[in-house]
C-alpha cells in the first residue's frame, strides 16, 4: 500500500472514529432516558438518510476531473481542519476545556429525561429524533471524510473500509458496554485528525493549482512532519503565554 492510501485508510478511521463516538454518546442518552425502540429506530432511519446521500453524491464525484477535484477537497479540508486543529491546540495548550464524553451524556441524558413525552404510533418523538440528528449530523461528516477522501486519493473502497472499520469497532464496544466510551483518547484524536485534514488540505490543494510535489505522495510525509512541528511549536507557545498571564492575575 502506497504512503498515500495508507494515509488515507488512517485518516477515515480516525476521524469516523471521532464522529462515532459522539453519535454513540447521543444514541446511549436516548435510549436510556427514552426507550430504545425509540433511538434505534432514530439510529435506523439516520443511517438510511446516509445512504441515500452516498448514492446520490459518490457516482457524481466520478466524473469530475481530478486536478479540479483536488483543489476543491483540497481547499475544503484545509478549512475543516484547521478548525479542528485550531480547537485541539487550543485544548492542548489550556485555553479549551477537554471534550469529556461523560459531561456529554450526563447534559444529554438530563435533557432527555426532563423533555415532554409526545408519541406518536409506539414511538417516543424526543427519543426518536434525538437519536436522528444525532446520528445523521456527525454521519454527515462521516459521508464527507469518505467520499472526499476517497475521490480525491482515487479510492472510495479504501476510506469507506477505514470508516467501516471505525464503525466495527465504536459499536462493538459501544453495544458491549452501553456507556459512554469516555475512555477513547477523544482529544488526541481529535489533535491527529486536525493534522491530518490540514496534511492533505495542503497536498491536495497544491495539486490540483497545478504543483508537482518531490516523490509524488511521498511528499505526504514531509508536509505531514511540518504540521506537527508547527502544531506543537504553538501548543508550547501558548502554554507558556497562559502561564504568563496567570503568574500576572495572580501576583
Amino acid at each position: 500500500m502506497s504512503t498515500g492510501n495508507a494515509f488515507l485508510v488512517l485518516s477515515a478511521f480516525l476521524a469516523s472514529g471521532v464522529e462515532m463516538v459522539e453519535a454513540l454518546t447521543i444514541v446511549l442518552a436516548a435510549g436510556v432516558a427514552r426507550g430504545w425502540r425509540s433511538a434505534l429506530a432514530g439510529l435506523g432511519a439516520a443511517t438510511l438518510a446516509l445512504a441515500v446521500v452516498v448514492a446520490a453524491l459518490g457516482p457524481a464525484l466520478t466524473h469530475i476531473p481530478l486536478q479540479a477535484l483536488r483543489l476543491v477537497v483540497g481547499a475544503l479540508l484545509l478549512v475543516f481542519g484547521l478548525q479542528w486543529l485550531r480547537k485541539a491546540i487550543l485544548r492542548a495548550s489550556g485555553y479549551k476545556p477537554l471534550h469529556d464524553e461523560d459531561e456529554i451524556f450526563r447534559r444529554e441524558l438530563a435533557e432527555a429525561h426532563g423533555a415532554a413525552r409526545l408519541e406518536r404510533g409506539s414511538l417516543d418523538w424526543y427519543g426518536f429524533t434525538l437519536a436522528f440528528k444525532g446520528v445523521l449530523l456527525e454521519g454527515l461528516e462521516v459521508v464527507f471524510i469518505v467520499l472526499t477522501f476517497g475521490s480525491a486519493q482515487g479510492s472510495i473502497p479504501l476510506a469507506a473500509a477505514g470508516a467501516g472499520g471505525a464503525l466495527v469497532l465504536v459499536g462493538g464496544v459501544g453495544v458491549a458496554v452501553r456507556a459512554p466510551l469516555a475512555r477513547v483518547p477523544e482529544n488526541a484524536m481529535k489533535f491527529a485528525v486536525g493534522v491530518m485534514l490540514t496534511t492533505f488540505g495542503i497536498f491536495w490543494s497544491a495539486e490540483g493549482a497545478g504543483a508537482d510535489w518531490p516523490g509524488s505522495d511521498a511528499s505526504l510525509l514531509g508536509v505531514l512532519g511540518f504540521v506537527v512541528l508547527s502544531s506543537f511549536l504553538l501548543v508550547r507557545l501558548l502554554r507558556r503565554e497562559r502561564r504568563s498571564v496567570l503568574r500576572t492575575v495572580e501576583a
